[in-house]
């Protein structure tokens, strides 16, 4: 097994009994719901990046209320000279402070296709990402389950026709 590290931030914003999520344009996650965030820049901060990806990918402004904590997940997918992922994962709760939601510049390395608002009831692991996931069960409960979650297959969905 030859695993690729992937590290990320991601920010939980809830309100009105929804979650915030991007529709994922590539990658793993491809087709499902994802958190809107992702990974740093040279020389940028937790905070700073999260910000970044958070505004360019749903148009959003947002504050950060709290860090909830991390979880990893690792999961078969053939990607370069991988066979797997770890996704790592740093969440934060927060809290939107302005802007409007957008259609996301398509630029190299931008992966939404846009945000929406999704209930509890319409995620589920069929169409979204394990972070999606992890983000209503902290919802629910308060907190995050420490055990690494390790898939034994993980589906990469096909467009809708």
């Amino acid at each position: 097994m030859k695993t690729h590290r992937a590290f990320g931030v991601y920010g939980v914003c809830y309100e009105e009994g929804r979650l915030l999520v991007i529709n994922k344009s590539r990658g793993p996650y491809i087709n499902r719901f994802d958190l809107p965030g992702g990974s740093l820049e040279e020389s940028e901060g937790l905070i700073e990046a999260l910000k970044r990806e958070f505004t360019e990918e749903t148009g959003f402004i947002c504050s950060i209320a709290d860090q909830i904590g991390t979880a990893d997940f690792i999961f078969p997918c053939a990607w370069k000279d991988f066979t797997h992922v770890h996704h790592i994962a740093v969440f934060y709760s927060v809290k939107r402070t302005g802007g409007e939601r957008i259609e996301p510049l398509q630029f190299d390395g931008q992966d939404s296709l846009g945000a929406e608002w999704v209930s509890a009831e319409e995620a589920s692991i069929d169409n979204a990402s394990p972070l999606v996931m992890k983000a209503l069960d902290w919802l629910g409960s308060g907190a995050l389950d420490w055990e690494t979650k390790i898939f034994k297959r993980w589906d990469i969905k096909e467009p809708p026709v």
